[in-house]
């Protein structure tokens, strides 16, 4: 996702005890029970005595002339709850398994039947019930179906649909850039389907080679809109159910320099958008009526730098969903407008709005809206921007927020809560401590289980030296930075340790964070502290942080100078405070925009940083995605001189003999193209420049596809690190 550092992924797999927690977690209607994929069953549980029930069994789950149960990846049910839609046999599209198999099981006639046959194998994308119940809705290939239930007759709302005129889903950008994936909505009459229409005839292909698969080398092909190049244009159609001619809604402005990342139904008869300028830095709230097609703005919101669109945030229904109150009369929105992100309230026709968690600290995410109770549950850190608690504010805006989440957990939380504000599943990490999990009652979060205390868990431990120190720094330009730092096994401050900066550096993700992960490195073999390294990373400016909106604006149009300053500002600083840290034995490495962060280190702060491992890095910042880099960077056509500057590709030529970088890159990268390996080893060349080079074959993004491939990227990070920045005292 966005240009993502997929050293993280590493992080994500130490909080996999955490995640497995809460994944898969479907909350009964009235709050008090959940469900969840067991053992090739569905089973519910009730609260709080967290008795079980098989509510659909494996034999239920077989299809006829089958002798094994369909592997379940999700599942949902129908309103009434007498359906069960089931979704398997998945297959990746880009990042995510959203093509698939649907089965519908009828619990009251006990029948599992297969929607779509006929359709190919693995085809079906977000298929979903009517609200009714008696149709279910998906895309396949790029066209709209409906498929009534008691007949099994299957109705195409769209048939134009192509590899690039796109149908129900959309293109690679809007995936990757805005997480819009589900491109339809049930009306709640379920007499309606609007849906997307992404045009993308006019995007021009990026083509990746496939130099191994066979004698003659071919084409990979991906529809690729560069920055500087106008986005694909979209339509919002509204169809029957039933089938006939879609409705085209009358978007303002140019669908091919604006953009839709929202659409919803406000009611049976009306739609609600949220539409963005080709800058992103102004967001328009529109009603469409589905019979006339015209549009109407309601509410404006804007930012000198970029508006934040509800994908941006952790947010309790994803980005799908738009957020009423007061049946329909209201909505919640999210901004940056008094310099710190908050939620308001505000009324339907924009003309009202309240602040409701006022003060000078930012909202990370919403967990829960709970309008019986009057309550918004959301996560903040007011005192602590590497930490995350649990909150919630009165939904009428009256009285403080308070926090829930107990002073004695000290790091990072995670909690889905019930739609009755009651239950909570709740996980707790920081960098020292492994993931806990428990189950709570609110709001005096208390745990169900007194074997799952977090809290005794806690008080029980013993006192350790804490592996992973967190610090802050100030650096000469007056910035303060947050930072970890792992030291070596047996340290002696009386010696000198080499050390390994782990970077990102860009809007997209923060690297210090105080939850269990940190600290870790996932390409290095062995231990880093035993071996005798000092492991750490500091965090600047433009990274998402909960510090308020200038300290993540301030990157803007300023990638690969604002944050390389402040990572190289921070690293002066941190000498000069630590004698203990050998200045000639100095390295950095990171992923994607860590790798581009890691080559400007190196090429801007040459006496700084010695030793570079950088991957699948943008050594071009003219050769990535619009909605990304226009985003952060503006238009190149009216500043070309920021991309030009801040690319690594302009600095290449300072790399010193006394420097070490290696440079690794997958050519079957979609996101970040191989185009730039190729435009920065063409610059080094240029300049005579020496550096150690390896290409993954028809890798992508996260270079881990083939027999072999993890072992052997491990093997040779760590094999060039302890051969140019050799580890251990001296």
């Amino acid at each position: 996702m966005k240009r993502i550092h997929f050293l993280l992924l590493f992080l994500l797999v130490q909080l996999s005890l955490q995640a497995q927690f809460n994944r898969g977690v479907q909350w009964t209607e009235d709050g008090n029970g959940y469900r969840r994929i067991e053992n090739k069953e569905i089973i519910q549980y009730s609260l709080p005595d967290l008795q079980k029930t098989v509510l659909i069994s494996a034999k239920q789950l077989t299809p006829a002339g089958k002798s094994e149960p369909l592997t379940v990846r999700s599942y949902e049910f129908s309103e009434d709850g007498r359906k069960a839609l089931i979704y398997t046999n998945t297959a990746r599209v880009w990042r995510y398994d959203t093509r698939g198999d649907y089965w519908v099981l009828d619990l009251d006639k006990n029948t599992l039947t297969q929607v779509g046959k006929g359709r190919p194998v693995s085809s079906l994308m977000f298929a979903k019930f009517s609200p009714d119940g008696k149709k279910v809705a998906y895309v396949s290939e790029r066209n709209i179906f409906a498929e009534d239930l008691a007949t099994g007759k299957i109705t195409p709302l769209t048939k134009d649909g192509t590899t690039r005129l796109i149908n129900g889903t959309f293109d690679w950008v809007y995936e990757e850039e805005f997480d819009c994936r589900d491109g339809f909505r049930w009306s709640p009459d379920s007499r309606n389907i609007a849906y997307w229409q992404i045009d993308a005839t006019k995007i021009r292909n990026f083509l990746m080679i496939n130099n191994t698969d066979s004698t003659y080398a071919f084409n990979v092909p991906v529809e690729y809109p560069k920055v500087g190049e106008r986005p694909s244009p979209y339509k919002i159609g509204v169809v029957s159910a039933s089938g006939g001619a879609t409705k085209w809604m009358s978007t303002p402005g140019d669908p091919g320099n604006t953009y839709i990342p929202r659409m919803e139904w406000a009611s049976a008869n009306e739609l609600v958008l949220e539409q963005l300028n080709r800058k992103q830095n102004q967001a328009k709230c529109l009603y469409a009526d589905v019979k006339t097609g015209r549009t109407t703005e309601f509410y404006t919101d804007s930012d000198d730098a970029w508006v934040e669109t509800k994908s941006s945030y952790s947010w309790a229904d994803s980005p799908a969903g738009w957020d009423w109150l007061n049946g329909g009369k209201e909505f919640l929105w999210m901004s940056e407008k008094d310099g710190w992100r908050h939620l308001y309230r505000v009324s339907r026709d924009g003309k009202t709005e309240k602040c409701l968690t006022v003060g000078d600290y930012d909202v990370i995410g919403i967990v829960r809206i709970d309008e019986k109770n009057n309550y918004a549950y959301f996560m903040a850190s007011p005192d602590n921007a590497t930490q995350t608690y649990l909150f919630r504010a009165k939904l009428d805006g009256s009285g403080k927020a308070e926090r829930m989440s107990p002073v004695s957990q000290v790091g990072s939380h995670r909690y889905d809560i019930s739609p009755n504000g009651a239950w909570a599943s709740h996980s707790f990490s920081n960098a020292n401590t492994a993931p806990m999990n428990e189950w709570l009652r609110l709001p005096d979060h208390k745990a169900l289980k007194e074997s799952d205390d977090i809290t005794a868990k806690l008080a029980a431990q013993t006192s350790a030296k804490k592996k992973v120190e967190f610090f802050r720094v100030k650096t000469e330009d007056g910035t303060e930075l947050d930072g970890w730092m792992v030291k070596p096994d047996n340290f002696d401050p009386a010696k000198k340790y080499p050390i390994v900066f782990s970077v990102y550096g860009e809007p997209a993700s923060s690297t210090v964070m105080d939850r269990w992960g940190t600290g870790r490195n996932g390409l290095y073999i062995g231990d880093m502290a035993k071996d005798g390294y000092i492991y750490a990373s500091v965090d600047n400016r433009g990274t998402p942080s909960p510090k308020g909106r200038a300290w993540r604006k301030a990157i803007y149009r300023k990638i690969g100078n604002v944050n390389i300053r402040d990572l190289a500002m921070g690293a002066k600083t941190l000498f000069a405070q630590n004698a203990f840290i050998d200045t000639s034995r100095v390295a950095v490495h990171g992923w994607s925009g860590g790798g581009s962060s890691t080559l400007n280190l190196l090429f801007q702060y040459p006496d700084l940083f010695k030793t570079g491992i950088a991957v699948a890095a943008v050594a071009d910042q003219l050769s990535y995605d619009n909605i990304y880099q226009e985003r952060y960077m503006g238009i190149p056509q009216e500043n070309r001189e920021d991309f030009v500057s801040g690319s690594p590709l302009s600095h290449a030529k300072n790399l010193r003999a006394s420097q070490n970088l290696l440079y690794i890159h997958g050519t079957g990268d979609d996101n970040v193209h191989y185009q730039n390996a190729e435009k920065l080893v063409n610059e080094l060349i240029k300049y005579n420049k020496q550096f150690q080079f390896m290409a993954y074959p028809n890798r992508s993004h996260g270079i881990y596809e083939g027999e072999g491939t993890s072992r052997h990227l491990n093997t040779l990070f760590t094999k060039f690190l302890k051969e140019h920045c050799p580890p251990g005292a001296k």
